[in-house]
Parts: C-alpha cells; structure tokens; sequence
C-alpha cells in the first residue's frame, strides 16, 4: 500500500440542492480528500412506499415522512450527475456515488466511474454485485450489518463475475457508531480471512476511528462530512464538518508516513544523535600503562565515537599500553 485512498462521503448532505453539493466538493478537495462521494438511486426502485425509516432517520427528518418521500427529496438527477462530475474534474477531485439499484449502477458506469462502491445494505443483494462485478470496475464494498461469512458469499459473487480489484470496507451502520460498536480488529478478521484488500467506512463521532483503522493497516477510508451538522436531513448529525474533515485527512497521512517500511534500521533523521546518546568504554580512573583493564577502572559513558560497551568483555583483562586519564575513551 503506498497511499491510503481517502473518501469523503458526501452521500445525501447536499439535501437535493446542486449548489450545496458543489460546497461539498470543495470542502472535500480542500481537506485533501481523494474522492467525494454522493449517492445514485431512483427511489421507486429502492424502497416500497410504505417502507418505515431507521431509528436514527426518524430521530434527524419529520417522523410523520415515509422513507420514500425522505428519499424522493435527496435524489441528484442525470443533470445533477453531469454538472457534479465536470465540477470534480475542475476541482482535481474524484467524482464516486454509490448505486442502490441496477438502473443506477449502469448509469454510473455509463458516466465512466471507475470506481463502483457498493452500500452495506446491498451486500446481499446477488443481481446488483453480480452487474457491479460485470462492469470491470474497481470494487469496494461496505459490510456493516454483516457476518464474515455473509461477506466471504459476496465477495466469492463478485470474483465469480469478473471482480478481481475489490477491497472491503469494515462497517458499522448505526449513525453515529458508539465506539464500544467499532470492532475494528473484525477489518484485520476480513483480510486474514478471506485474502482480501480492506479499509474502513467510520459512523463514529470525531476522526479516532477512522484514523486508527489507518494505523491498523486501512487501504481506504471513508468519512460521512457535511457543511454543517445542525442542517436538516438525515445524516448531517453523524457527520463531520469541514475543518474536521481536514483534520481526519491530516491525521491519516500522518499515520500513512509514520508507518513505514517496517523495516527496523536507523531513520537518516536519528542517525546523527547515534554519536551523541550512545556510549563508550572510558577509563573510570587514572590508568597507567601496563594496568590491565577490571570492572573497577572502566566505566561506560557518552559519547558513542569510541569502543562500544558491547565489546566490554573483550577488552576487560587486556593490558593497557599507554596511560589513560579519567574519562578518557579506552583504546586497545
């Protein structure tokens, strides 16, 4: 992994207005995000009308509302699409949105995504992954709500199919995620488990999450983030806010250069202060010459430019062949 591939959901924040999604793309873009990330779905295909809403959904949007009337109001229209792609491509930012129905899966490929990322709710969904797969896309599958085996079933349809780029996302879909929920060491499960690449989708508060799944080896990481929380709509209150999300962005490239290698050598930054915090053997005491070096006239002290200490039992019982005053590196 060179570059932890980093989402900027903007999924349906925009509230069915195209100058708020145009303010997402920019925030997304100045956070340093890699793509943003919007939702395609024709809601008669994807939920019945008398469908009730999540309990979060009812928590954030008018209780009296079906969730298809929530639905209807957040869809971005084909000209939505168009106008939201050319304005990621001024922005130098990846254009990603999740398909929730086929018809919007062959859309989104016809607008010449690379990328197809499938939602948790459609991880058993076998005709919509079977056509994802199809495509030839790059893949990436969210797994909230879901068991290692249910995700092994879906993945096994997507190779099946002709999927060969697919990299999954450990998930929780509670909006907000409470911590004791993460679970993060079940994306470390996936990868073992199944021989596959893995990140992370956070629906916790704050960036902790999402910056620790990038420590624990994360190849992507997706964020929910909104203009502003206090917005009305379902997802702004699990989401972050701008500055926020540029900090997430920060945290996570830090953590990207911190981990390295994994090869344990001397940094070039640290190999200058070898000399000055390591030791050397030092003469504890004045030493005359034909003394022979004991326990009791050598010591160990910095600096590190002399015989180190780890050669102590080679020179104890030499003889020393000039004198040494105190403090003085012992040469043999």
């Amino acid at each position: 992994m060179d570059r932890i591939f980093i989402i900027a959901e903007a999924g349906v924040n925009h509230n069915g207005n195209l100058e708020t999604a145009r303010k997402l793309i920019d925030a997304a873009a100045a956070a340093g995000a890699d793509a943003v990330k919007f939702q395609t779905f024709k809601t008669e295909n994807l939920v019945s009308r008398n469908a009730g809403k999540a309990a979060y959904q009812m928590e954030t949007t008018d209780a009296e509302e079906s969730q298809f009337d929530m639905l209807k109001k957040l869809e971005l229209t084909p000209d939505m699409h168009r106008e939201l792609i050319s304005y990621c491509r001024e922005k130098n930012i990846m254009f990603l949105s999740t398909p929730f129905d086929l018809d919007s899966l062959h859309y989104l490929v016809e607008c010449g995504l690379g990328i197809i990322k499938i939602p948790s709710g459609e991880i058993t969904n076998y005709p919509l992954l079977k056509e994802a797969a199809k495509s030839g896309r790059r893949i990436i599958l969210s797994s909230g709500m879901s068991t290692l085996d249910e995700v092994s079933e879906a993945v096994a349809v997507l190779r099946e199919n002709g999927g060969a780029d697919i990299t999954v996302l450990h998930c929780n879909t509670e909006y907000p995620t409470p911590f004791s929920d993460v679970n993060l060491r079940a994306m470390q499960t996936i990868k073992e488990g199944i021989g596959i690449s893995v990140g992370y989708s956070d629906h916790t508060p704050g960036i902790e999450a999402a910056v620790a799944a990038a420590a624990l080896g994360a190849e992507v990481i997706e964020k929910h983030f909104t203009l502003d929380r206090n917005m009305a709509g379902p997802d702004h209150k699990a989401s972050l806010e701008p500055d926020e999300l540029a900090e997430m962005v920060r945290a996570v490239r830090h953590i990207e250069q911190a981990l390295g290698s994994g090869k344990k050598e001397p940094s070039a930054s640290e190999k200058k202060n070898m000399s000055v915090a390591r030791k050397s053997i030092v003469a504890k005491c004045g030493i005359k010459a034909g003394d022979i070096f004991t326990e009791e006239n050598l010591t160990a002290k910095r600096p590190g430019t002399g015989l180190s200490p780890m050669l102590w039992d080679q020179v104890i019982g030499q003889k020393a062949k000039r004198d040494f005053a105190a403090d003085e590196m012992i040469e043999l």
